[in-house]
């Protein structure tokens, strides 16, 4: 990082030149840890400085992607904190059919590489034939989302997959495994920025875990806030076990258990 180093920090010019390039807003994200991913990032490059790189990023699409790949969170698991996910299938989901039936808007938000909507899938699927379950996954990253409708996950990844829901849905091909085109089906996947688009609404479930602990505080508020509107009366927000909405109460949550909220 010698040649860096050296250079001056103009870090706000970098994120408004982001924001205009990628749409990302670096300013929701905590600075001091995105700062040091992107500074490596420059480094192993060898590039001296933000202006330099943004020309970079402005004139070669492989470095736009790299880039974009890299500031976007992708830590994903199959049936991630599986007891939340034992509350999730014995719990909420029986909940939501009794109390709305089976056509249910289903929303994984910020769904990396596909884990968690196809987690979803297998959960519900304990309750209802495939053919009722649809998920609508988004992420920002488009070459996560690609990954993502391809379906195939190294074995650490399915760890915590029930064994029954693991022998019916996966198919072993050499040390990867390749999820089914049933539970696939039930996935549409799209882009989608959850600081600058527009939210889906009248969602039944929205998902989205261990996504906001990189956000700033005024940034998750924001984000939490736009979650309660797009959810239906007696929606839940499902979040990840290093996350808590502080100000549930004033938003209008109501806290069903550590890692679910319900729109009264």
């Amino acid at each position: 990082m010698t040649g860096f180093s050296a250079m001056p920090y103009d870090y706000e010019y970098f994120k408004r030149e982001i924001l205009k390039l990628t749409g990302i807003d670096l300013n929701a994200y905590k600075e001091s840890q995105m700062k040091r991913r992107i500074d490596a990032l420059i480094s192993k490059n060898k590039i001296e400085g933000y202006e330099k790189y943004v020309l970079c990023l402005k004139t070669d699409r492989r470095k736009l992607e790299e880039f974009v790949n890299h500031i976007t969170i992708n830590v994903s698991e199959f049936y991630r904190d599986p007891a939340q996910w034992k509350v999730m299938e014995e719990k909420a989901v029986p909940e939501l059919i009794v109390r709305f039936g089976r056509n249910l808007k289903v929303w994984s938000a910020a769904c990396s590489t596909g884990d968690e909507p196809y987690s979803l899938v297998m959960a519900f699927s304990r309750h209802l034939p495939l053919g009722s379950i649809r998920i609508q996954a988004t992420d920002l990253d488009r070459e996560i989302i690609a990954r993502a409708k391809e379906g195939i996950y190294p074995e650490r990844s399915i760890m915590s997959v029930p064994s029954d829901l693991k022998r019916r849905h996966f198919r072993q091909e050499g040390d990867s495994f390749r999820i089914t085109q049933d539970i696939k089906a039930c996935v549409d996947f799209r882009e989608h920025n959850l600081i600058t688009d527009v939210y889906p609404t009248g969602c039944h479930l929205i998902v989205c875990r261990n996504v906001l602990i990189y956000f700033t505080e005024a940034a998750k508020d924001e984000v939490f806030r736009k979650f309660y509107r797009s959810l239906v009366r007696g929606g839940i927000l499902f979040i990840g076990s290093s996350e808590q909405i502080l100000n549930h109460s004033e938003i209008g949550y109501v806290r069903k258990n550590a890692f679910f909220y319900q729109k009264p």
